[in-house]
C-alpha cells in the first residue's frame, strides 16, 4: 500500500453489512451512511432489518434494510458483522452471494468469563483465514475490529478518532478497505499484513476491552509516524 492520500474513490459503493441491526454493524451502517454511501442493512430477519434502517433513513441517511441473502447479493463491499458463533455457518450459506466480491471480516474470536474478555482458537488460524477458507470465490479482508460501537452510534461523537488495521493478501481489494476506513470522519485505514497475520489484530480487541473496563473509555488505536 503507498501513500495513505492515494487511494481509490470509494464514494458510489454500496455498503452492505451482515449482522447489520447489531451494535457494531449498525454504528458502521450509520458513519458510511453519513459519508455519503449507499448501505444495506442485513439481518436474519428482514422485518428487523428494515426497522433498523428506517430509523437511519428517517435521519435522511441512504439506509436499507434488507435479509441477509439480499443484503449479500445487493453490496458492492460486504461488510461481516455477525457474533463468532454463527459466523462460519452464516458465510457458509452465502457463498454464492458473496461471490466475487471483496468481504471484509470485523469479527473477533472471544470468550468472556469473571476475569474478562480472553481470545478463542480458530482451528484456520482467525475469523478472517475462516471466512478466506469458506469463500474460495471471494476477496477476503480482515477490518474494523477495534472501534467502539459506542462512539459509532453517539450522535455528539462527530469524529471518531481511530486507526482501522487492515489486512489481505490483495493490494487493490485492502487499498480499497482503506479507502472505505477512511471514509468515516476522523478515521484512517492503515495496511497491517497479509490474511495470516489477522489472529492478534482480532486478539487485541480483548486487550483493548479491559483498557475500556478499567479506565471507563472507548479506546481505540492510532499508529505513529505514517
Amino acid at each position: 500500500m503507498g501513500s495513505l492520500r492515494d487511494l481509490p474513490d470509494v464514494s458510489l459503493l454500496t455498503i452492505s453489512i451482515l449482522g447489520g441491526t447489531g451494535p457494531q454493524g449498525r454504528g458502521l451502517g450509520r458513519r458510511f451512511a453519513i459519508a455519503g454511501n449507499q448501505v444495506v442493512l442485513g439481518s436474519r430477519s428482514a422485518e428487523r432489518a428494515q426497522e433498523a434502517a428506517a430509523e437511519l433513513s428517517a435521519a435522511d441517511l441512504p439506509v436499507v434494510g434488507a435479509d441477509n441473502s439480499t443484503a449479500a447479493a445487493k453490496g458492492d463491499i460486504v461488510i461481516v458483522a455477525v457474533p463468532w458463533d454463527g459466523h462460519g455457518e452464516l458465510l457458509v450459506s452465502l457463498r454464492s452471494e458473496l461471490a466475487g466480491k471483496i468481504v471484509v471480516d470485523c469479527v473477533n474470536p472471544l470468550g468472556f468469563d469473571k476475569g474478562g474478555a480472553f481470545v478463542l482458537a480458530v482451528p484456520e488460524g482467525s475469523a478472517a483465514q475462516q471466512a478466506a477458507a469458506l469463500l474460495p470465490d471471494s476477496t477476503v479482508v480482515a477490518a474494523f475490529h477495534h472501534v467502539s460501537a459506542v462512539l459509532l452510534a453517539d450522535e455528539t461523537v462527530d469524529e471518531v478518532d481511530t486507526d482501522i488495521l487492515v489486512l489481505g493478501d490483495d493490494r487493490q481489494a485492502t487499498d480499497t478497505v482503506a479507502a472505505l476506513a477512511s471514509r468515516i470522519a476522523g478515521m484512517r485505514g492503515v495496511y497491517a499484513g497479509k490474511l495470516r497475520n489477522a489472529a492478534q489484530v482480532e486478539g487485541l480487541t480483548a486487550n483493548l476491552i479491559s483498557v475500556n473496563r478499567r479506565y471507563k473509555v472507548h479506546a481505540g488505536l492510532r499508529v505513529t509516524d505514517i
